[in-house]
């Protein structure tokens, strides 16, 4: 009896401790720990770092209390809108929208909303990004179907996966250059297990004004090696629809990756569209193919029409087939070698880092097939950090807007290529 009294004495003990006096878990591990401190006040945070400086002969742990927005009214009243806030109005707080098509964060919440309510299986699960990610107003509606963990990607991706094994159907909605975070957790506890988790990568490929940290460049070359993973990527919003819907169907792990920004505007498909399993789809008929991936199909679309009524008025003949690649993985094998072993040569066009992207996922399969002559040429990314830009400056600067992808197209697609006849096409 004495026992337990002297250990619920020790455990109300440790719990006063830990609530009259938050520093002293902190001193235990042995950092010096100051605070709390008014951290909107210059003067007392002054004093307290010519203190810490002073007195400390170790590491130091300054606990300051601020409120996020303080000083605005708009942001304190809406932090998680202002956290990363586009341009707006300064008296009311309001965004100035100049566009005129909603997002494709916008559309993916309001299509997974639907799929969600013809299925309660589906939820939701984000990492502090429910507003980012197009989420808010199925937060809103389906609040029993939703997840937000808060600013912890590699919890996500293993709570989608525990959700999944025990027979739910998660999307885990995640900006493409913070899902790297968790490059472990999708490796070990979604793919290896073959669990039919949904990742939605927001942000893919080249992000407009958010500067080096947040460009999603590298999803396609991360995700791609990982066994028993989908990689899709829409040209557009219906098919952005088309392939949220068909992912449910595939009963393994997908990636659907989109870019930041304004729809394009589409006729809408209501009706879903079935998205085979690796299967491109040609748009355009030629001789030669132009094989684009996710946000550069339109883009490479308009460069091949250009590029070829270009080499007609300079007296020279150039046909381009344009395929809308759909998947990454797998790819659409039948397709490529069927150009390839006609040796016909081959562009690959990509928003996302050519060193292990796309591209060398093409690179790779005509390789394997000993087509060793055949002419590819991949236009995509460099390996580097990103500056700040619009959309529009950065795609010119890497040569993927519609001018530069014309230009490559002509000098690309103006060698002379292999026939068979000169030379073997296994």
């Amino acid at each position: 009896m004495g026992g337990a009294i002297i250990r619920a004495g020790r455990g109300l003990e440790e719990m006063v401790k830990k609530t009259f006096f938050p520093g002293l878990v902190f001193e235990e591990l042995g950092l010096r720990y100051i605070g709390p401190v008014q951290g909107h006040s210059l003067p007392s945070l002054l004093e307290v770092f010519e203190r810490a400086k002073k007195e400390a002969d170790g590491p130091v742990l300054i606990h300051c209390v601020t409120r996020k927005g303080r000083g605005y009214t708009p942001a304190q009243n809406s932090p998680e809108h202002f956290h990363g806030a586009p341009p707006f109005d300064v008296e009311s707080g309001e965004p100035a929208f100049s566009g005129t098509h909603p997002s494709y964060s916008e559309v993916f919440g309001e299509t997974l909303l639907r799929i969600a309510g013809e299925d309660e299986r589906v939820v939701a699960i984000t990492a502090a990004m429910r507003e980012g990610t197009g989420l808010m107003t199925f937060a809103a509606r389906r609040p029993a179907q939703f997840f937000d963990v808060g600013i912890a990607e590699q919890h996500a991706v293993n709570f989608a996966a525990g959700l999944a094994a025990g027979g739910r159907r998660p999307v885990c909605a995640i900006y493409s250059t913070f899902l790297q975070r968790a490059y472990d957790q999708i490796y070990h506890d979604v793919c290896l297990q073959k669990l039919p988790v949904v990742f939605v990568l927001d942000r893919a490929g080249l992000v407009p004004d958010d500067g080096p940290t947040h460009q999603g460049v590298n999803d396609i070359a991360y995700l791609r090696h990982m066994p028993n993973m989908v990689l899709l990527a829409p040209r557009d919003e219906n098919e952005m629809r088309h392939m949220l819907k068909a992912a449910f169907g595939y009963d393994r792990p997908v990636a659907l990756r989109f870019p930041k920004g304004e729809i394009t505007g589409a006729v809408p498909e209501p009706d879903w569209k079935d998205i085979p399993l690796g299967k491109a789809e040609i748009l355009k008929d030629g001789e030669n193919l132009v094989l684009a991936y996710g946000s550069m199909v339109l883009p490479a679309l308009e460069a091949a029409e250009r590029a070829e009524k270009e080499s007609a008025a300079a007296g020279a003949g150039l046909s381009l087939a344009v395929a809308d690649a759909r998947f990454c993985a797998p790819l659409d094998e039948e397709l490529i070698l069927r150009f390839a072993r006609s040796g016909r040569a081959i562009a690959t066009v990509e928003e996302g880092v050519l060193a292990g992207g796309f591209g060398s996922a093409v690179l790779e399969l005509i390789n394997r097939h000993g087509l060793y002559g055949v002419p590819v040429r991949c236009f995509g990314l460099p390996v580097e950090a990103f500056p700040v830009g619009k959309l529009g400056q950065l795609r010119r600067r890497y040569g993927l807007d519609v001018d530069g992808l014309a230009a490559g197209f002509r000098s690309f697609f103006s060698r002379p290529v292999r026939t068979e006849e000169s030379g073997p096409a296994s």
